[in-house]
């Protein structure tokens, strides 16, 4: 992420959390918040559940070239065995991504690439704040009451149809009877829409699971409700110590989390071993949400997460 792009965000929480009254005549509203103790969360849980989306997640930052015939170096040798069916992107309005098949796990998986370093056009994305009314071709579930961050639901609706068609595809072709979406920062955005687009629209026995880091909030309180109503436990969106990127849309805006945050709050010097908890409820403020606007790190948002795992085009050179 850029300069800008990181002043943007730092700017927007300043705002939002030192406004005491309605700004510009606009009234501020909020979501709901939770102060529920947060749930230790065990090395082997981090292991088990969530390295392999993050590795997906890194991978996807590669070029789309070497991403397709799986010839990224170590972020590809990290994950053998991997089958892409379908992958593109124009490093501007449409973020690179990919579909494959995770042939050890039997999983068609889904990745999104988050902003890159340095394209004015993939910042834009992220900074369209307006909200809109979802796209019921994608999300013909969505009641008229949820609405979406612009840039995010538009970002998505570019790429929407080809992963759909692709999943579909690949389901019926492998027989695989499981999905996994996952994302960083833009990508997981976008991958929480393809999450919700998907157990829409694919028949209710195949697995899904959305595993997403550096989430920006998406969209309102409804929107919240239901990614917590349809996706439950097997949406999981991973925060890291202070990113500021979580934190943004602010609530104030009327944007809001779903639940299901597990909350890193120390990685140790190697990279490698991450302290993090399970945080109860929507917006817990001893989560993320909690967090104090002048020990935001946007550093944190890149990683190291665990394992040294680190996101962005710089742990992916090719």
């Amino acid at each position: 992420m850029q300069l800008a792009s990181a002043a943007f965000i730092l700017g927007a929480l300043h705002l939002a959390l030192a406004a005491p009254a309605p700004l510009f005549g606009i009234h501020l509203g909020s979501g709901v918040t939770s102060d529920e103790e947060p749930v230790p969360l065990s090395q082997e849980d981090i292991a088990g559940t969530l390295v392999r989306p993050a590795l997906f997640s890194r991978a996807v930052y590669c070029s789309p070239g070497v991403v397709q015939d799986w010839s990224c170096g170590e972020s590809c040798d990290a994950l053998p065995n991997v089958k892409v069916l379908a992958s593109g992107g124009d490093d501007g309005l449409i973020p690179d991504f990919f579909v494959a098949h995770d042939v050890d796990k039997d999983t068609i998986v889904v990745a999104h690439q988050g902003t890159k370093p340095g394209n004015l056009l993939s910042d834009l994305n992220d900074l369209r704040f307006k909200q809109v009314s979802p796209n019921r071709t994608v999300l013909p579930a969505a009641g008229d009451d949820v609405k979406m961050h612009d840039g995010f639901a538009y970002t998505q609706s570019r790429t929407s149809d080809i992963v759909l068609s692709t999943v579909q595809s690949a389901l019926k072709s492998t027989g695989s009877k499981s999905v996994l979406v996952t994302g960083h920062s833009l990508g997981a955005a976008v991958a929480s829409i393809d999450a919700m687009m998907l157990r829409m629209q694919l028949d209710p026995s195949v697995s899904l699971t959305a595993v997403v880091f550096g989430l920006p909030r998406v969209g309102n309180q409804a929107w919240a409700d239901l990614v917590d109503s349809m996706l439950g436990s097997s949406f999981v969106h991973v925060t890291n110590q202070n990113d500021p990127v979580p934190r943004v849309p602010p609530q104030a805006l009327e944007f809001q989390h779903p639940s299901n945050e597990i909350h890193i709050t120390a990685v140790d010097a190697s990279g490698k071993i991450a302290t993090a908890a399970r945080c109860p409820g929507q917006e817990n403020s001893l989560c993320s949400a909690g967090n104090n606007i002048l020990d935001a790190s946007v550093a944190n948002h890149r990683g190291p997460y665990f394992y040294n795992i680190s996101m962005g085009n710089a742990a992916c050179p090719l």
